[in-house]
C-alpha cells in the first residue's frame, strides 16, 4: 500500500506547481462559487449563469480513498468528455508516472488521501496546459474533478508582483524540489532564466529582473526584483 507518491510523480507534478496555483487563482475569479450543473454528454458545465466546455479529469471515492481517471470510468469510457483524462494517461505511460497511467489510484494509505486526490487533479490540470480545475461534491461518496476546455478562459498572465507569493505557493505544494518549481514557472511564461549554484535568475517581460534564492536544503531562500533585469 502507497503511503506517498512515486519520484516519477512528483518530478512530473512540481514544474506545474506554481503556475498551476496561479491560473487556479485567475479561475476562481472567472468562476466564482455557485451552484452548479454539468452535462456530460455535451461537454457542459454551469456555475452563476456561466457555461463551459469541460473535460471529466476523474472523482474521488472517500470511502474507498481511492482516484478514478475520468478515461476509466465505465459510465464514460470513450466518451468525448473524457478525452482530456486519456491524454494525461498518455503522458503517464510515456514518461513513466504510474498515478497518471493507472485507471484507479489507490490513495488509503496516505495520510490525507482527500489531499492526495487533489494533488491527483491538480498534476492533471498542470499536465494538459488546463485553465484550472474544477472540484465539485456529486453525492455523499463522490468529488467529481473537470477541466475548462473553453477558449473564453485564457492563461493567467504573468504579474511581477504577485510572482514571488505564487513561487511560494508552488514550493509549499509538493515539498519535494523547488527548483523544478521555479524552473516551471518561469518556462510556462515563457521567460529566459540562468542558474547558479543558489540561484536562479530571470528577466521578466517588463525588463524587471528576479532572483530566486535557496538554502543549502534546496528550499526557497529568498526572491527578490530589481530594475534592468540586474
Amino acid at each position: 500500500m502507497a503511503t506517498t507518491f512515486t519520484e516519477s510523480f512528483l518530478r512530473a507534478a512540481e514544474p506545474h506547481a506554481a503556475w498551476g496555483a496561479e491560473q487556479s487563482e485567475a479561475l476562481e475569479r472567472a468562476l466564482p462559487a455557485a451552484p452548479w450543473t454539468a452535462d456530460l454528454t455535451e461537454c457542459a458545465y454551469e456555475s452563476g449563469g456561466r457555461t463551459l466546455r469541460v473535460g471529466l479529469l476523474g472523482t474521488y471515492d472517500p470511502a474507498g480513498r481511492s482516484w478514478l481517471w475520468g478515461w476509466a470510468d465505465p459510465g464514460f469510457g470513450g466518451a468525448p468528455v473524457t478525452a482530456a483524462s486519456a491524454r494525461v494517461a498518455e503522458f503517464g505511460r510515456a514518461y513513466g508516472v504510474p498515478e497518471s497511467a493507472e485507471p484507479e489510484v489507490d490513495l488509503s494509505g496516505f495520510a490525507d488521501p482527500r489531499h492526495a486526490a487533489e494533488a491527483l487533479a491538480f498534476t492533471g490540470m498542470g499536465v494538459l496546459g488546463a485553465p484550472g480545475c474544477i472540484g465539485q461534491e456529486a453525492g455523499p461518496q463522490t468529488r467529481v474533478y473537470f477541466v475548462p476546455e473553453d477558449p473564453s478562459l485564457p492563461p493567467a498572465p504573468l504579474d511581477p508582483v504577485t510572482v514571488p507569493r505564487f513561487l511560494l505557493t508552488g514550493a509549499g505544494l509538493f515539498g519535494h524540489d523547488a527548483r523544478a518549481v521555479v524552473r516551471g514557472y518561469f518556462g510556462h511564461h515563457g521567460v529566459p532564466v540562468a542558474e547558479g549554484p543558489d540561484l536562479i535568475t530571470a528577466r521578466l517581460p517588463d525588463g524587471r529582473g528576479l532572483r530566486v534564492s535557496f538554502d543549502p536544503l534546496g528550499r526557497i531562500a529568498s526572491v527578490e526584483g530589481s530594475a534592468g533585469g540586474r
